[in-house]
């Protein structure tokens, strides 16, 4: 079985979807997903990046290798019709759902998969005592006050490392964070990847709901004072070292 996995989106909506494209992993896997996440995607055979591929172009090229693969699953329906000419065994799948299931369990059902599973990516980390934080995400109106990042920096009790433009490659970024004592961030991708990669994580939530959107494991405050998540950061601090 040679089977084709295409996951376009945001660094959040991949990392979600991970459970799923890992149930799928047949004989021979080949996943497309966008640029800045194929480093990301440890359990395929090959990994190519969806602008790489042509999908857009449908160039002869395309068209004979699309072909090759006895199953499409794909996330991606910007030309499906034209797609599913070209392989019949083309699998479509909505991006987004009205479901209150949480974004991973979401994608397990459209293919079938065991509910509950959760991302989880292998990074090898060098320990230090500092805490990482990321005050940006996809849309401002998901973002606490950058002030109110700043202003926690100053009262946490570990030096603050912030993450924003440090590296180029996600899987670099992930490594870098798994090393750290605690991570604070936003409802991000990046959040999302310091869960994946199982660093301590307390993500602030302002619009989105956490039953669908909150990373595995991590400790959750909506719209929360300064205060709230320096007494949050600080019991986190005060588990990791029993």
């Amino acid at each position: 079985m040679k089977r084709l996995l295409i996951r376009p989106g945001g660094i959040g909506d991949v990392i979600v979807s991970l459970p799923a494209l890992e149930w799928l992993k047949t004989d021979y896997t080949e996943v497309w997903v966008p640029s800045a996440t194929v480093s990301l995607i440890q359990f395929a055979d090959k990994v190519v990046s969806i602008s790489a591929s042509r999908i857009d172009m449908l160039t002869d090229g395309f068209v004979q290798r699309f072909q090759q693969f006895d199953e499409v699953h794909s996330w991606y329906k910007s030309n499906a019709e034209k797609l599913l000419e070209i392989n019949k065994n083309c699998h479509f799948y909505p991006l987004l759902s009205d479901s209150d299931d949480h974004a991973c369990d979401v994608c397990l059902k459209q293919v079938g998969g065991p509910l509950g599973l959760r991302p989880k990516i292998a990074v090898r980390s060098v320990a230090r005592e500092t805490i990482v934080m990321h005050p940006f995400s996809g849309s401002d109106r998901k973002n606490w006050s950058y002030a109110n990042f700043e202003e926690l920096a100053k009262r946490l009790p570990l030096p603050v490392e912030w993450a924003q433009a440090r590296f180029e490659d996600l899987l670099d970024l992930g490594e870098w964070i798994a090393g750290a004592r605690l991570y604070i961030g936003n409802d991000s991708g990046i959040t999302h990847l310091a869960s994946a990669v199982g660093a301590p994580v307390l993500a602030i939530f302002i619009q989105s709901e956490p039953l669908k959107w909150a990373p595995d494991r991590a400790k959750v405050l909506r719209n929360p004072s300064v205060e709230h998540v320096l007494h949050a950061a600080t019991e986190l601090l005060a588990c990791g070292r029993r």
